[in-house]
Formats: C-alpha cells, sequence, structure tokens
C-alpha cells in the first residue's frame, strides 16, 4: 500500500491553511463536528478501525448509503470495516452547515485508489450531538460525473521553471483551479499569487516544478522489446505477432501508466495500427495518463511486410494517387497527423519517390492535417520539408545539415525532433542476446509494467543468433550517425529551429517513460544547456503536437499538467529523474502512488 500519509502532507490534504485559519468563528457545534469530521478522515488515512469506529453512532438508526444503495446500523458497518481499505486517500474541501442545535451537515471531496481502480467524488456526513459525544449519523460516498474538474490545489514553495526558458522563480506559487493553470510566479511581493482561503496547500520547498514532460515520438504498437519488431529479431515462435498486437490493442493504459509515472503528460503516437487513432480521445480526458496525439498508420515509401492479416500499419505510396487516397484515409479516421516513413532504397530512389512524397503533403495540407515525416538523410529531410513537414522525427544523421535546410526548415516553421538514443536500444539487446542475458532496465522510479519487465527477462532464455561481425559492423555505424546526429542537433538549435524531446518508445530497449531520461541526456551531451534540454523537452513538444496554446509552459490559463522534481533540473537534466509529484489535469500524484499503479496488474495488465 503507498498512502499520502505522512504527517505533513496529510495535513495538507486533511485541513487546508486557509479552512483552519476560519476555524476561530465558527459556532460551537460546527467546531464539534470538525474536529469529529478530521479524526474519521485521518483514521481512513492511517488505516485505524478501532478510531475510525469511534466515529459512528453504534445504533440502528446508523445510515449508510452509496452507489450500492442504502444501508442500516452499525453492526453491518462493524463487521465489514477495516477489510478494504483503499491503497491512496485524500480528502479535499471540507465543508460544514449547520443545520439546527446538535446537528451538523458536511462534505467533503475525496480521491481514492485500490490497486489500478481510481475513483473521485463527494462524500457527505450528518453529525448529530449525543449523550456519548458528537457522533457520524449518517455518510454517504458518490462518484462524481465524468468532466468533473479536481479540487483546487496551491503548490508553494519550490523554484519554478516555467518552460518558457526564462531564469527560474524562486520560491514560487503555482495556483490550480478546475485542472487549469489560474496563477503561477513569485509567493511573496509584488505580483505574487496569493493562496486563496479553501485551497490545499502542498509545501513543496527544497523542489522543483517544471511543465509535464512532453514526448513528442512513441509508438504504442511496439512494445519495447524483440517481440513488437520481428523484423529485427524473429521471436515469434515463441511470442505470436499477432497476439503480441491483440495485448498492447486491449491494455494500452499500461504504457500511459508508465508514461505518467516518468512525469510524462502528453505523447505523440507518430504511426501504428489504425486503433492507436482513438487512443487521443479517450486519454485526453482521463488524467491517470499522458495526453495523447496520433498518426495512425504510416505513408511509407517502401511496401513494407510487417503487418496483420486484416490490418496494416503501413499504407504504401505507390504513386500519388495512394498517397493522396492514404492521406484521405486518415483524415476521415480521425488521425492528429499525417506520417510518412520516408526510406529510401536500392529498388525505390530518392527521385521516384518524391512526388509521392510532395502528393502526401499537398493533400495533408488541403485537408488541415501536419505532416510528420521519417528522413535520416539530408536529401530525403529537404523534400519533407518542401512537401511542407510540420515535424521531422529522427536526426538527419547521413551528413551535417546544411544553410538550405536550416531555411527550409525555417520557412515551414517545422520542429526538429533529434531522437538520439532509439539506435543504442538496438544494441543493447543485440548484445544481451550474444551474451544470454537480460538487457539492464534504465527505471530509476518503478515505472516500467509488469509485462515488459516480464518479456525482458525472457531475452536469455531465447537462442537468437547474433553474427559478430555484422553487429561490429552496425555498431560502428551507429557510433558514425550519432556523431552526425549531434553535431546536427546543436547546428539546428543554434540556428533557432525549435526542438522537441522525442524517444522512439516501443523500440527493443526503449522503454514507453523512462526512455525520456536518456533521451534528454544525450540531448544535453550532444551540446544543448540543461534549460535549452527542457524548453524541448516541454514547449517545444507542445509545438510538435500543435497545442502550444494549452500546453508545454506553466503560465496562467494553460492545462495543469506538471512534474516536480527533488533535485535542479537546470543545473543537469538528469536531476529530472529524481520525480516525486506529477500533475495532470490538476490532480496531484506521489512517484510512489504513481509507481504502484504502474506495477499493478497481471501479465495482462489487469488490475487485481
Amino acid at each position: 500500500m503507498i498512502l499520502l500519509s505522512r504527517l505533513a502532507l496529510c495535513l495538507a490534504l486533511l485541513m487546508p491553511a486557509a479552512t483552519l485559519l476560519a476555524q476561530g468563528n465558527e459556532p460551537d457545534d460546527v467546531r464539534a463536528a470538525r474536529k469529529l469530521f478530521e479524526a474519521n478522515l485521518e483514521a481512513i488515512a492511517h488505516r485505524d478501525r478501532q478510531a475510525y469506529l469511534a466515529c459512528y453512532l453504534n445504533a440502528a438508526a446508523l445510515a449508510r448509503t452509496g452507489p450500492e444503495g442504502p444501508q442500516l446500523g452499525f453492526e453491518g458497518l462493524a463487521r465489514n470495516a477495516g477489510e478494504s481499505w483503499p491503497d491512496t486517500f485524500e480528502a479535499h474541501d471540507l465543508r460544514l452547515v449547520p443545520i439546527r442545535p446538535g446537528l451538523v451537515y458536511g462534505t467533503y471531496r475525496f480521491r481514492v485508489r485500490y490497486g489500478a481502480d481510481e475513483r473521485a467524488g463527494l462524500s457527505e456526513r450528518v453529525f448529530v450531538k449525543t449523550a456519548a459525544g458528537w457522533k457520524i449519523a449518517v455518510t454517504s460516498a458518490f462518484d462524481a460525473p465524468p468532466g468533473t474538474p479536481p479540487p483546487p490545489w496551491a503548490l508553494v514553495g519550490a523554484t519554478l521553471v516555467d518552460g518558457t526558458g526564462a531564469s527560474p522563480v524562486p520560491d514560487a506559487a503555482v495556483l490550480i483551479r478546475n485542472g487549469l493553470i489560474e496563477c503561477a510566479g513569485p509567493r511573496r511581493g509584488p505580483g505574487a499569487c496569493a493562496v486563496p482561503p479553501g485551497v490545499g496547500v502542498l509545501d513543496l520547498s527544497r523542489h522543483w516544478i517544471l511543465p509535464g514532460l512532453i514526448d513528442a515520438h512513441v509508438h504504442f504498437s511496439q512494445t519495447g522489446w524483440a517481440d513488437g519488431r520481428p523484423d529485427a529479431w524473429d521471436v515469434r515462435d515463441r511470442f505470436p505477432y499477432e497476439k503480441t498486437q491483440a495485448e498492447l490493442k486491449a491494455h494500452p493504459e499500461r504504457f500511459l501508466r508508465s508514461y505518467l509515472c516518468a512525469g510524462v503528460t502528453s505523447v505523440f503516437d507518430n504511426g501504428g495500427y489504425p486503433w492507436t487513432i482513438g487512443l487521443a480521445d479517450r486519454a485526453e480526458s482521463d488524467t491517470r495518463g499522458p495526453r495523447v496525439a496520433s498518426a495512425g498508420p504510416l505513408l511509407s515509401t517502401i511496401d513494407f511486410w510487417l503487418g496483420l492479416p486484416g490490418e496494416r500499419q503501413f499504407i504504401y505510396l505507390k504513386d500519388e494517387e495512394a498517397a493522396r487516397a492514404g492521406v484521405r484515409y486518415l483524415h476521415a479516421q480521425g488521425a492528429n497527423a499525417v506520417k510518412v516513413w520516408y526510406i529510401v532504397s536500392q529498388e525505390r530512389s530518392l527521385e521516384s519517390s518524391a512526388p509521392a512524397v510532395m502528393a502526401a503533403g499537398e493533400e495533408a495540407r488541403r485537408l488541415g492535417r501536419p505532416l510528420i515525416v521519417h528522413a535520416t538523410g539530408l536529401a530525403e529531410a529537404k523534400v519533407a520539408l518542401k512537401a511542407g513537414a510540420r515535424l521531422l522525427v529522427h536526426s538527419v544523421w547521413d551528413r551535417p545539415v546544411d544553410d538550405e535546410f536550416i531555411a527550409l526548415a525555417k520557412a515551414n516553421g517545422a520542429v526538429y525532433c533529434p531522437t538520439l538514443v532509439v539506435g543504442r536500444g538496438y544494441g543493447a539487446l543485440g548484445e544481451a542476446f550474444a551474451a544470454r542475458k537480460a538487457p539492464a532496465v534504465d527505471d530509476p522510479n518503478g515505472c516500467v509494467d509488469p509485462w515488459t519487465l516480464e518479456k525482458i527477462a525472457e531475452t536469455p532464455r531465447l537462442e537468437i543468433a547474433i553474427d559478430p561481425e555484422r553487429r561490429a559492423a552496425r555498431l560502428r555505424s551507429l557510433a558514425e550517425r550519432q556523431a552526425i546526429a549531434a553535431g546536427n542537433l546543436t547546428r539546428v538549435q543554434e540556428a533557432g529551429v525549435p526542438i522537441a524531446m522525442g524517444t522512439d518508445a516501443g523500440n527493443p530497449m526503449t522503454l514507453h517513460g523512462p526512455a525520456v531520461y536518456a533521451e534528454m541526456e544525450a540531448m544535453q551531451a550532444a551540446g544543448l544547456t540543461p534549460m535549452q534540454v527542457l524548453v524541448a523537452s516541454t514547449r517545444g513538444g507542445s509545438l510538435a503536437l500543435s497545442r502550444e496554446k494549452d500546453l508545454g509552459t506553466v503560465e496562467k490559463g494553460k492545462r495543469a499538467d506538471l512534474l516536480v522534481v527533488a533535485a535542479d533540473p537546470t543545473t543537469d537534466v538528469a536531476n529530472v529523474r529524481k520525480v516525486r509529484y506529477v500533475v495532470r489535469g490538476g490532480v496531484v500524484r506521489s512517484i510512489e502512488e504513481l509507481s504502484a499503479v504502474a506495477r499493478t496488474g497481471s501479465r495482462q495488465g489487469e488490475s487485481r
């Protein structure tokens, strides 16, 4: 069990400071009922059965009700009390109203979690004065309707790094109401964000607040291990590809939990099976995972074989008409963007494929869909930009970018997503297969789901033939490409082209969620300052998602998607690993809770 029961935080949750200040003016009945109310909630938070039962009227007239209907009597309460304490319990916004002498009505807003099942709503109490003292005579709890905003919060005392690149603000306050940022700035002095009465306060002294991270390049149709990429390592005899894809479609929540646990509050799925398109609408109002944008099936310049008998994740750009038809299909399905997988080969040259790419860009522009292009060669990247590419994923890694490339990118307002470390994941898994050992998992906060960890643990048990010479040649090629990619990243940054952080998560050993840490560290190692990396990982990601108006920075009116870390990320982005809280849509969750949820569930991702 993970409880938010450390004394300071518990008091912040159960007794907001502004409410306590008003207690001196309360009538005696309300003051007595409040004391009992707080004792009742503390008993739940601390799993104290005896203290919990002592709050209730020991009589047949005790009334309890909830979604299952009304129940009467103390005996039923006593019989079941303590059997199912919540793993997480939050109580906010205590309100009490005197009805008549000796009778007080009260409510609070709750958020509880049992395993992976989370609920939020309103709970009522009726307090009555008896010969034995004040007791609870009526209690109820009802789930909030979908769309109900979370309770307000004030996050105070931390250093604010707002994602714009501006200087950090020490001893800041961020006020959150209705899932939006109401105020962000200094806690004291001119222009301060004053904490209003009735708002729960979370003291984050010696912490740093920044926007939630945005991973602008992920793939929910890939697992993070070999079974999602049989074109790299064919393990279909043990892990049938059609079953792997069925599991991914049935349980995307396990990856969504991992992202939120890692501090990622928005992601962009840059290509996969058609079901991924529906993730965007499903995820937008669900604060238990990140917001999602999805491009759906990729338009490919090669007729790639990896698919399913009844579904494809690649639409072949055979010619210009096929390109236009593919874009129309994606538009009709509601894809957030059009993604082109631009691969040049001996069978399909740059010259022969360029007209189809240009046609895809023209049709996407006509239908108002952003164009994303995977183009790792400078020549292909220039064609992509001429076609109107809004987002380039993967670095140009065959040669240094030139002035023409920079000019084209600026003219488009294009965002450059370098995706530096995905090749290392392939190398790590290849090395693990060769050594017959499980590859290391870089997961400092315990965010990777158990299904993925079980797959990774299978690595030593598989007999995968690895040609040492071929592997050595690939590693040399990878090192050469990474050196060029690092130089191009600094060139693009210096030229003023917007940068977005993206991992290509889902590829082997580029794990959904925590892969962002290595990617951000590689961007810093390539020559970007920590602040430039932070801006790329927040505001830059919002530009990639075309959501800069409501995401990516900590500013008034924007969505309350935030990350709280325990060390200064402006001195070293490795400090982003020290996640303490993640705020998604105004709901505050500790890393302990997030990790517990991410690690909850069976191999199929089902909650227990």
